[in-house]
């Protein structure tokens, strides 16, 4: 697999950040979008795809399956599906480069089938455990042929010749899991459960329904859910608009946010209430984010966001708010150490096995920009100034989200901060360093 040279980028102090922006589709809607659209019964028009490197490997993927896939205009698919049950086995590997979102729910559609698959990816998703999606799978009825050391890719699966359906609770919170057993179960006679005691992000749950699909979702415990899907349905074409990922808004509203002077409003963003965690959060640490225009369209909540440059002060962040922002810790962090005060983020284990070791790499980017942190048990602490000092270069590690908010954090620091490669901003925001440069950013 080839990868793209590396590509360093610098940010530095910039006046302040004004105008509007509409940041990438939401890149979990956009790989269920494709993924059901595959497994419809005719055609499924999808609009406001974010089309990232991820995002397009599971189109890949989808079309090696059977499916058709057409990109009719930008971030317009057409996909012509071939019902539940109905992939055909793939001539070649199914590349998913960077993305443990699309590789782990494709299993789950593949474990479901009658078919064998070979899954692999980069070197960073080689890297990522695989075992807690295999292992459910297994129950149901698929069979790990080949895989790499500690069930890593790349693996080779065999889906179930007669999917079992089953009860499965998660071990940890994860809408990855959670997915990857709903669409194995697809294909299973009867009832299919997944009960997770921290609701994760239902996505999954409320796509299967807008195409037709029996799904019940109850109460389980004081934060959990229990979802249960009737199996086998005929899943019918419907079509699909994809809000702007609020995971990919996270940037530039933190940005503003640390930038005096500036305002800024981003478009169309996604508020489903198990995602705004982020929001949540910098709200109580004094954010101003204003909703403009909230509406709901094709089952998902959206908005305007008018965001206004603001003084922070730390907060504690409990633990049971991580489902609703494992992906904007990075930047919280960077958030964090321009607020007066400490800031104390709790249960972050999961950071531990994203696309790097966030949360080492998180507190290494800190550190080597003077701010103090620590990381406790699965806790990380970050000690703010009212600017933090930057002058540092960080590591990256191939992972998207870190290169981004440590560009963010140089917008606003004494000092220049440097990454040390970019290349991987394109799995999810292909266009954030021109979007962010319009706005008034200075990156070279």
């Amino acid at each position: 697999m080839n990868h793209a040279p590396v590509r360093p980028l610098t940010a530095r102090r910039t006046g302040p950040l004004r105008g509007r922006a509409r940041v990438p589709g939401d890149k979990s809607i956009s790989h269920r979008a494709l993924i059901f659209g595959a497994l419809a019964v005719g055609k499924t028009t999808v609009t406001g795809l974010l089309e990232g490197e991820d995002v397009l490997n599971t189109a890949k993927a989808m079309q090696a399956l059977g499916a058709t896939m057409e990109r009719t205009g930008e971030g317009a698919w057409s996909i012509h599906g071939v019902g539940v049950g109905g992939f055909a086995a793939p001539r070649e590997p199914l590349d998913f480069g960077n993305s443990g979102t699309g590789c782990r729910l494709v299993m789950g559609a593949v474990a479901g089938c009658p078919i064998a698959a070979t899954f692999d990816g980069d070197g960073s998703l080689r890297k990522r455990p695989m075992r807690r999606i295999l292992d459910p799978l297994a129950q149901m009825g698929a069979k790990t042929e080949e895989s790499a050391e500690g069930g890593r890719l790349p693996i080779r699966l065999q889906g179930a010749r007669d999917a079992i359906p089953i009860v499965y609770r998660t071990p940890v919170a994860s809408a990855q899991i959670k997915s990857a057993v709903l669409l194995a179960g697809l294909n299973a006679p009867g009832e299919t459960t997944v009960i997770e005691s921290e609701a994760s992000r239902d996505h999954t749950e409320r796509l299967l329904t807008h195409f037709g699909a029996t799904v019940v979702t109850e109460p389980d415990g004081k934060h959990g859910r229990r979802i249960t899907l009737t199996g086998q349905p005929e899943l019918t074409p419907a079509p699909v608009t994809v809000p702007a990922d609020p995971s990919s808004a996270a940037f530039p509203l933190v940005a503003a946010l640390l930038v005096p002077g500036s305002e800024v409003i981003l478009e169309n963003i996604m508020m489903n209430p198990l995602r705004i965690g982020l929001i949540t959060t910098l709200r109580e640490m004094g954010a101003s984010i204003d909703v403009v225009n909230a509406r709901s369209e094709g089952g998902e909540d959206m908005a305007d966001l008018r965001v206004t440059a603001s003084p922070l002060r730390g907060v504690d962040v409990p633990a049971d708010r991580a489902p609703s922002m494992i992906d904007e810790y990075p930047v919280l962090a960077v958030a964090a150490a321009f607020a007066q005060g400490t800031t104390r983020m709790r249960g972050l284990q999961e950071l531990r096995v994203k696309e790097s070791d966030r949360l080492a790499a998180v507190l290494d980017g800190l550190h080597a920009n003077g701010v103090t942190c620590a990381i406790e048990g699965d806790d990380l602490i970050v000690e703010g100034a009212a600017r933090a000092a930057g002058g540092g270069t960080v590591a990256t590690h191939m992972d998207h989200r870190i290169a981004m908010a440590f560009l963010v954090m140089g917008l606003a620091s004494e000092k220049p901060v440097a990454v040390d490669d970019t290349t991987f901003i394109a799995t999810s925001f292909p266009d954030f360093t021109p979007m962010m440069t319009r706005l008034g950013a200075d990156f070279s």
